[in-house]
């Protein structure tokens, strides 16, 4: 799998599309306008850096080599023309992932292998909107994936075994460790574990219970975890989280999607990425 197109080049997708550029891939990045596109270079800047400080054998010679081996481009149908592996990282809504795919499954070639890294959404609810539901699964990063480098490989009732195993070892081959999840399972491992910590934190903030800066502390203290609830947050940056609790039926999950919105996320504190979010980072 030597062609990779990445969908979406949004905080994970564009971690995603230079890692895999930075272990000899030929990525295509694509986006649905020029203009996301265009601040890409920008964000290769970024990850760099962060390569720099977090990784002993990134060297500026390697980090370059990386982004040459990146392409970009709005045309989906271009974008796919060549791939041996599509993996999307569109926004977390249902109904645009399945168009998406189906989308993509009119253009693909027959070779390609389709993975999703939706982080919420069961892979069997989209791969009835494919062309080749032997041939998709699930491939699941954490943030900041080239040190939190787990690749979580979930399939669905009808992916191939033989799929299953050649996407671990894609992962594998960029740098990931892989996680065979043996059971389709919302969330996965990771986020079946971490999702409860991080509703928890939220509901502590929204309720009023403790400031984030000591509900990370608390967690950080107790427990010797690197980073608390708030810190993740960060990293995930704030676009998930609202877009995961704005519709809740909980009212208070409604409430702390409507106050990242106002008192972050429309103060252009988009998280780590951004430089600001719950902390400063600049």
């Amino acid at each position: 799998m030597q062609h990779v197109t990445v969908l979406g080049t949004g905080v994970l997708g564009s971690q995603i599309i230079f890692q895999a550029a930075y272990k000899g891939k030929d990525v295509v990045a694509y986006d649905i306008s020029d203009e996301i596109l265009a601040k890409l270079p920008e964000r290769w800047e970024y990850l760099k850096r962060a390569y720099r400080h977090d990784l002993l054998d990134a060297t500026d010679e390697a980090l370059d080599a990386a982004v040459s081996h990146i392409r970009v481009t709005s045309d989906l149908k271009e974008a796919v023309s060549d791939a041996d592996i599509v993996i999307e990282s569109v926004p977390e809504r249902l109904d645009i992932k399945q168009d998406t795919w189906r989308k993509v499954s009119e253009a693909a070639p027959a070779k390609a292998v389709f993975c999703t890294n939706s982080s919420t959404l069961l892979p069997s609810k989209i791969a009835p909107f494919t062309d080749r539901p032997d041939r998709f699964l699930s491939l699941h990063f954490a943030n900041e994936i080239w040190k939190n480098n787990t690749g979580e490989v979930m399939a669905q009732p009808k992916t191939d075994p033989e799929v299953f195993e050649s996407v671990a070892e894609f992962a594998e081959e960029i740098g990931m460790v892989p996680i065979r999840v043996l059971k389709e399972q919302p969330g996965y491992v990771l986020n079946s574990l971490l999702v409860p910590l991080l509703g928890a934190a939220a509901d502590l903030w929204v309720r009023g219970v403790a400031s984030t800066e000591d509900i990370d502390k608390t967690w950080r203290i107790a427990t010797g975890a690197p980073l608390g609830p708030f810190q993740i947050y960060d990293v995930v940056g704030m676009m998930t989280p609202y877009m995961l609790n704005k519709d809740s039926a909980n009212p208070v999950q409604r409430e702390f999607a409507e106050r990242i919105k106002a008192e972050y996320i429309d103060k252009g504190r988009l998280g780590k990425g951004a430089g600001h979010g719950f902390y400063d980072y600049e």
